[in-house]
């Protein structure tokens, strides 16, 4: 007798506290409970037989509603209810998840000679996402090492990390610390945060894609996204710009910032 259901996302995730309201066809309300740890409705209170409406919703995600048939068992079997996110877009189940920087890349492109483009990559950093029930509200904090740039040529290297550039030696760390989220079209996201880099912070909107959440090959639980973001050099006080001839520099003023994140569900990665 009762009510049967089992709440998750489009993924396959548990719901946890989804509320699941019965009403008759009066709109009376006859039942109403709240999923489980694993997503799981399981009430035993029993049902006249006739029409009613099953609703469900939760924090940060759509509500839905279906009609059931009670027969004289007494019981609704709403089977599984999939949820979609708020707006119609997902990210990972809530919780902690911390950045794999093996799996990760942290790079910048910025014009040369005005004609090509030089790439480069930060090779230490580390960080951590935190997914609320509340998508929104989602916060992501991350520290990159400024000495580790890496563009594959050592002078130019060194340049970089002198004060015309990213004086490594007084602001060791670049840091990001994200205020919210907002939803911009299925699986992607702006990413709202402030970021601090040769003592300046600034804040920095990040496009954001969701790639996808699934298990890995160690017995632990993946998410991926890329993200991209344009930045001002003059913004963070990096005024250095050699002319090489009338209004040709040797830097460009912006730089693109290039982001595949992967990380691992839990506060810490696994053991290797």
């Amino acid at each position: 007798m009762g009510l049967r259901a089992q709440v998750r996302t489009r993924d396959g995730w548990a719901v946890q506290h989804a509320v699941v309201t019965v009403t008759d066809m009066t709109g009376t309300q006859v039942l109403r409970t709240a999923t489980d740890e694993d997503g799981a409705v399981w009430s035993d209170t029993p049902l006249s037989a006739g029409a009613y409406t099953v609703i469900v919703t939760a924090v940060g995600y759509a509500p839905v509603a279906s009609t059931a048939l009670v027969t004289a068992s007494g019981r609704i079997e709403a089977g599984t209810v999939v949820l979609a996110r708020q707006g119609g877009v997902e990210l990972p189940p809530p919780g902690a998840w911390s950045l794999d920087p093996a799996h990760c890349s942290v790079g910048a492109v910025a014009q040369h000679l005005g004609i090509s483009s030089v790439r480069g990559r930060f090779t230490e950093f580390g960080g951590r996402i935190e997914i609320t029930e509340d998508v929104q509200r989602s916060r992501v904090d991350a520290v990159i090492s400024a000495a580790s740039i890496d563009t594959g040529n050592g002078m130019r290297d060194k340049h970089l990390r002198s004060p015309d550039f990213l004086d490594a030696d007084r602001f060791p760390e670049i840091t990001y610390r994200s205020s919210g989220l907002t939803p911009a079209g299925p699986d992607r996201w702006t990413v709202h945060g402030q970021l601090l880099m040769h003592g300046v912070e600034r804040p920095i909107d990040l496009d954001l894609s969701y790639l996808g959440t699934g298990p890995d090959p160690w017995g632990g639980v993946r998410t991926a996204f890329r993200a991209t973001a344009e930045l001002r050099r003059d913004d963070f006080a990096m005024n250095y710009n050699q002319v090489v001839q009338a209004g040709i520099s040797a830097i460009g003023t912006t730089l693109r910032v290039e982001l595949d994140i992967q990380a691992v569900q839990g506060e810490s990665l696994p053991a290797a």
